[in-house]
C-alpha cells in the first residue's frame, strides 16, 4: 500500500478547486416597451385634428410603437471594477453609431470618423466633460476614458443633429433590447436585485427581482409618462 502525504500543498489544492468552481448564476429576460399617454380630445373646428392643418402637418410627433434603444441594467455595484475594455462609436454619414451605448465604468471609447468631412466630439455633461477637437477619417481615432457613473450626452460642434448617449453603468449586467423589444442579461450571480429599464424619451422604471441558479427570471417593463405625478 502506497501512502501519499500532501503536507502544506493540500490547502492550496483545496483553495484552487474552490476558486475554479463556477459561481452560481442565472438569466434575466423579458420585454421593454413604451406606452403613449392618452391624447386630449381634438379641439379644432367640429372636433377636427389641428395637426391636419397646413401649419402643423409637418410637426413631428413621437411614435411610441417605434421607439428603440431601450437599456435594461441591474443597479448597484454587484462586482468589483472590471478589467479595462474598449468600445467604439463611429461617425458615419454625419451620425453617431450607435446612438445609445451602455458601458461598464472603466471602459475606454474610440471615436473613429469614417466620413470625408471634419467632425468634432465633445461633451458638457457633469459626469464627463471633454473636447476631442476636429478631425477627418485619416486621423488616428481619439479615445475617451469613462470612470464616472451616469449619462453622458455627446455632440458634434459642427453638425447640430449629431448626438449620442453613453450610459456608464456600475456593473456588466446590462443589455440593449433588440428589434422585438426583448432583452437578455446572462450570468447574473444568484441573489436579489433592483433592475432598471431606461429610455431617453420616457421615464425609467425600476423593479425588484430575485435571480436563481435554475431557470430564467422574467421581468417585463412598460415605460410611459402617464406614471408621472400630476401637478
Amino acid at each position: 500500500m502506497i501512502s501519499v502525504r500532501y503536507g502544506p500543498l493540500l490547502p492550496a489544492l483545496v483553495l484552487l478547486g474552490l476558486t475554479c468552481r463556477p459561481v452560481p448564476a442565472g438569466t434575466i429576460t423579458g420585454t421593454v416597451s413604451a406606452k403613449a399617454p392618452e391624447p386630449p380630445a381634438p379641439d379644432g373646428p367640429s372636433g377636427s385634428d389641428p395637426y391636419a392643418s397646413r401649419r402643423y402637418k409637418f410637426v413631428e410627433r413621437i411614435d411610441y410603437d417605434k421607439l428603440t434603444d431601450f437599456v435594461v441594467n441591474i443597479e448597484g455595484s454587484v462586482v468589483a471594477p472590471p478589467k479595462p475594455t474598449t468600445a467604439t462609436i463611429v461617425q458615419r454619414d454625419a451620425t453617431f453609431s450607435p446612438h445609445v451605448l451602455p458601458i461598464v465604468y472603466g471602459t475606454t471609447v474610440r471615436w473613429p470618423n469614417e466620413d470625408d468631412i471634419y467632425h468634432n466630439v465633445f461633451s458638457m455633461t457633469d459626469a464627463e466633460t471633454f473636447d476631442l477637437g476636429f478631425y477627418k477619417k485619416t486621423a488616428e481615432p481619439p479615445t475617451t476614458y469613462f470612470g464616472k457613473l451616469g449619462r453622458v450626452d455627446v455632440f458634434c460642434a459642427i453638425h447640430t443633429n449629431m448626438h449620442c448617449i453613453i450610459l456608464v453603468l456600475p456593473n456588466p449586467y446590462f443589455a440593449m433590447a433588440d428589434a422585438k423589444r426583448r432583452y437578455v442579461i446572462k450570468d447574473v450571480p444568484a441573489g436579489s436585485y433592483r433592475i432598471r429599464a431606461w429610455h431617453e424619451r420616457v421615464p425609467g422604471q425600476v423593479k425588484d427581482v430575485v435571480v436563481t441558479t435554475t431557470g430564467v427570471t422574467q421581468v417585463d417593463f412598460t415605460l410611459g409618462v402617464a406614471e408621472l405625478p400630476k401637478p
